[in-house]
């Protein structure tokens, strides 16, 4: 006791008072430097408030009786939006781009209209006609003439429609013919090749001209004349532009602006035809929907790497033009983004789950020793604390201590995040809540509704839910009664009405008729709860399901999604079917960790011994049993075997669609002979 008294009450050494002072200070400067809590915009106990016929909307519209359709008065379509980026900006930088080491070079917002005015003259002067029954393919990657395309159809009120390689050369095909595309403006000269080849074969016959982006070899125009099919350069049509340039000829918010091809897992694409009010309502109403938090400016910069072609992309792009701020493009190749984020240190990042899942992943494993892991999990325990009362912040003792490089490995200005197209597990989104310091938002949506529909609320720290339906649609649930969901129980299937859903598939009634009923409700076939709260959380999918032998219903995304958050499990691909009585999966086993999983087994190899391992592929499984316990699956939702596969799904070899969701035609025809030997066994 002695010892106590005399060390709290003897004199201190200098260096030691000095060590105190300044943790003192430290302490008080980090204490000040908190921000104020965020306030949300709406009660977050009720979040979303029911109308007539069972439907909800969000809690933002309490006392409106009309749903957005914009946000700014003065830009209800695409090309008002980007001439009020323009004038906003002061014309400013607008579309960045870069090659490998070298700095973002930027067109500004002037340079881009202008350029759009001239290619669309161009077109004009050819005798494409300025009306909403024109349309244009675009077969490119992200890049500024990507833009720069799509805004000179929406500058003369033509429609532009996205293509994309990686839906094979007969759904080219399909888009071509059923869109009835006679002008594709393309990137390089392999695209121009394929579109070449297919008129050659005579496999399309109503393509004309292919305008190109990049040099290309003159042989490819003497190959087009002879097959009646013209090939010119992106240049030379701009230029055709300027000696016969004409006046805008601006579209009215009900006409068609994109259509979008939805690639889907099985049968050809669905053309999605959009409005522009659809598009700008979207956009206007995920603004709305965190304008109490987030307000974009002239200096904010988003980055491009999701498919443009996808209209989560094409929503977050036009939020960005229509307050004035910049897009800077990836370099092409996925491999590079790392450095392309540092290099343009976005403040928006629209996001996929896959990508998080893997910063989630790499930081885990990073985490070497128990001391390094609980002092992790401790940093992340303590900073989620302040997000859940409403603090975002970057300069925490745990941000200058752990997660800054982080947020420096995104470039270290991300203010806001948005992730869809997929499901994120809550471990993953607390995490990056905690780790990022920026506002991260859930959005839940299709491409036939535009984009999203629903939308979490800012100050809204709770993970496992999308949100709340957004300003611009209503959304309800409807029975399910053969998967034994009913609405008496706030369960069903979601359906969304709004300023944001579609018109219908292009030249495909049927199709058009299933998922729009008489009412004009989109029946999304996904299956949803409304929680305590007023928000949504997707519990199921009609579509994609089977029975087993023994008739129970096998979702086989929702066990994916299980499985997924396995260490060592990079994809997982579940099958089963009517003649069998259990389950089986593909496995890709994450290449970064299965080494040092497989290491403690007293395993080695390479990853494709490791692979054919009876010791690592007997692990994975219990692995996989156990989160399977954890989340509540069944005995028969169990897999009962796996194949361990090295190679992983991709968009470039056919077996994941370019919103990244697996085609399971096609991964069933893969594997069929590895399904086939684990049955037997």
């Amino acid at each position: 006791m002695d010892f106590f008294f005399q060390l709290l009450f003897s004199p201190l050494p200098t260096p030691v008072i000095v060590a105190l002072l300044t943790i003192a200070a430290v302490t008080l400067f980090l204490l000040n430097s908190r921000p104020s809590p965020l306030r949300s915009p709406i009660d977050l106990q009720h979040q979303s408030l029911g109308i007539k016929a069972g439907a909800r909307k969000t809690a933002l519209l309490e006392g409106k009786n009309s749903l957005t359709s914009y946000f700014y008065s003065e830009a209800q379509t695409l090309y008002d939006v980007f001439q009020r980026g323009l004038r906003i900006s002061g014309n400013g930088p607008c579309l960045g781009f870069r090659k490998p080491g070298k700095p973002y070079q930027w067109l500004r917002y002037k340079q881009v209209s202008e350029r759009a005015e001239l290619l669309g003259s161009g077109f004009l002067h050819k005798g494409l006609k300025p009306n909403s029954e024109t349309f244009i393919g675009i077969f490119a990657q992200n890049r500024p003439e990507w833009i720069i395309g799509e805004l000179a159809c929406y500058t003369y009120s033509m429609v532009a429609v996205p293509l994309y390689d990686t839906l094979g050369a007969e759904a080219l095909v399909f888009i071509i013919d059923r869109a009835e595309i006679s002008c594709v403006l393309c990137d390089t000269q392999s695209r121009a090749e394929t579109l070449l080849q297919n008129r050659e074969n005579e496999q399309t016959k109503v393509l004309k001209t292919i305008v190109v982006m990049d040099a290309f070899d003159p042989e490819l125009v003497t190959r087009g004349a002879e097959c009646g099919l013209e090939v010119v350069s992106m240049e030379d049509m701009e230029a055709l532009g300027k000696i016969h340039r004409q006046k805008p000829i601006p579209p009215s918010p009900e006409d068609l602006s994109i259509i979008c091809f939805t690639s889907g897992t099985t049968g050809n694409p669905k053309g999605a035809m959009l409005t522009h009010q659809n598009v700008v309502s979207n956009a206007a109403a995920v603004l709305q929907s965190f304008e109490s938090a987030i307000v974009p400016t002239t200096e904010d910069v988003s980055i491009s790497f999701l498919p443009l072609a996808h209209m989560f992309e094409r929503v977050v792009q036009t939020v960005a033009y229509g307050a004035g701020a910049r897009v800077g493009f990836f370099q092409g190749d996925i491999r590079l983004l790392p450095d392309d984020m540092k290099t343009l240190r976005p403040t928006i990042f629209p996001v996929v789950p896959r990508l998080l899942n893997r910063v989630y992943d790499k930081v885990q494993s990073g985490a070497k020793t128990p001391f390094k892991k609980w002092l992790l999990n401790f940093a992340v325990e303590r900073k989620y604390g302040e997000v859940k009362e409403g603090i975002v912040r970057k300069n925490s003792i745990w941000d200058k201590l752990i997660f800054h490089k982080i947020q420096e490995s995104f470039g270290g200005r991300v203010r806001v995040m948005v992730t869809g197209a997929a499901p994120i597990s809550p471990p993953v989104l607390n995490f990056l809540r905690a780790a990022l310091g920026c506002q991260i938002f859930e959005a839940y949506g299709q491409t036939e509704c535009t984009a999203g529909c629903t939308f979490t609320t800012p100050g809204d720290a709770t993970s496992g839910h999308v949100g709340v339906p957004l300003p611009c649609n209503y959304v309800k649930l409807v029975d399910v009664e053969d998967m034994s969901y009913f609405t008496s129980n706030g369960e069903g299937e979601v359906c969304i009405k709004g300023k944001n859903v579609f018109k219908g598939y292009l030249k495909d009634p049927e199709k058009t008729t299933e998922a729009l009923d008489e009412d004009g409700w989109l029946h999304t076939g996904d299956v949803g709860k409304w929680l305590p709260s007023g928000v949504l959380r997707i519990i199921d999918r009609k579509k994609n399901i089977f029975k087993l032998a023994q008739g129970e219903y096998i979702a086989p995304e929702k066990i994916e999604n299980v499985y997924v958050r396995s260490e060592a499990v990079a994809q997982v691909f579940v099958h089963g079917d009517s003649l069998q009585a259990t389950l089986v999966a593909i496995i890709v086993p994450d290449p970064e960790v299965l080494p040092e999983f497989a290491k403690k087994l007293k395993c080695l190899g390479s990853l494709e011994e490791l692979c054919k391992n009876t010791e690592v592929k007997k692990a994975i499984i219990a692995d996989l049993t156990k989160l399977g316990r954890e989340a509540g699956l069944k005995s028969f939702e169990q897999v009962k075997d796996v194949y361990l596969h090295p190679e992983q799904f991709t968009i470039e070899n056919g077996l994941l669609t370019p919103t990244l969701k697996a085609k399971r035609a096609e991964l069933k025809a893969l594997f069929q002979p590895h399904i086939d030997k684990m049955y037997a066994q």
